[in-house]
């Protein structure tokens, strides 16, 4: 007979099955230990550049107990986002494949706010809160720590069964569960990602410095792009997929079957002019709802400007 920490840590697995998460792996809340060293270090060398918000709540980064009072649990979940079609090896500007479709922040939070409702209906009052790349949680390290897969030389989770294309999202809840464990790293000698990044940002095994990183140039940065990298940007203007698509275990990535993530009908039609004479119009039409909003329109230009201008 199934002891009642048991019975939750199935249930809480079968929701997410349910909501239509890929994967859910399960850990206790507390300190990680581990990667105090590694963030402090980090963010001593400047790997994250210009990005401030970085250096905030080291402790509640580390400590989920801290962000959320009484938190017993970390749940991570992944839901998948590889789509159907790669537009980027279309003779066109390229954007990320997860702001292909609507922002995934409001459709994976969405889902968690489902999830929190679920558990409320089936096991009773638990108090938490529910995150999808939205406060100070260390998402790649939970999801590794609760055996959704490891941290691949890119930095990015890497799942045996279906690769790397996920968003990843966490309850921190004051529910106890069982605990999953983490699995070995299967990466083994392969350095593909690192020989593929034109900018050189992978600098260590699983160490990125985002100020040289294709994704943090382009959406991160506000101010102008350093004229180092003017040959290095590969027609990428919101985001990078670069270390992605050549990582082997992205062969058994699957399509998505969220209709919200499909691509906006025009973004597949753009070609380098259109793209070089889009308006603030139809920018605002195409990415109403997607995550390429966050570079607004004049960040948008200005990575087209200084890719054309390269």
């Amino acid at each position: 007979m199934l002891s009642l920490k048991e019975r939750n840590t199935k249930l809480i697995k079968s929701i997410a099955s349910d909501l239509g998460f890929d994967f859910c792996g399960t850990s206790k809340a507390g300190f990680l230990e581990e990667e105090a060293p590694k963030l402090e270090n980090w963010l001593k060398k400047g790997y994250h550049g210009k990005m401030k918000y970085m250096e905030n709540h080291f402790d509640k980064r580390l400590d989920p107990t801290k962000l959320v009072e009484g938190a017993k649990s970390v749940v991570s979940l992944m839901y998948n986002y590889y789509p159907e079609e790669d537009i980027s090896k279309s003779d066109s500007y390229k954007i990320a494949k997860y702001a292909y479709g609507k922002d995934y922040h409001f459709v994976v939070k969405d889902k968690l706010k489902d999830f929190m409702s679920r558990i409320h209906q089936e096991i009773g009052e638990v108090d938490g809160r529910v995150f999808v790349d939205s406060a100070p949680v260390m998402e790649r390290q939970w999801a590794a720590k609760s055996g959704l897969g490891w941290l691949g030389k890119n930095s990015l989770l890497l799942n045996k069964q279906r690769g790397s294309f996920y968003f990843l999202a966490e309850l921190i809840i004051d529910l106890e569960l069982e605990e999953d464990g983490p699995i070995k790293d299967y990466c083994g000698t392969c350095t593909k990602c690192i020989d593929a990044c034109p900018t050189d940002a992978i600098v260590a095994d699983g160490v990125i410095d985002a100020s040289k990183c294709i994704s943090y140039l382009t959406i991160e940065l506000k101010d102008e792009i350093p004229s180092q990298f003017s040959n290095q940007m590969e027609d990428w203007i919101f985001g990078c997929d670069i270390c992605q698509d050549v990582c082997p275990w992205n062969r058994f990535s699957k399509p998505h079957q969220e209709p919200l993530f499909k691509p906006h009908s025009k973004l597949k039609e753009l070609n380098k002019r259109d793209w070089q004479e889009l308006t603030q119009e139809v920018f605002s039409e195409i990415f109403r709802k997607s995550a390429v909003k966050r570079t607004k329109y004049s960040g948008l230009m200005r990575n087209i400007n200084y890719i054309n201008n390269a």
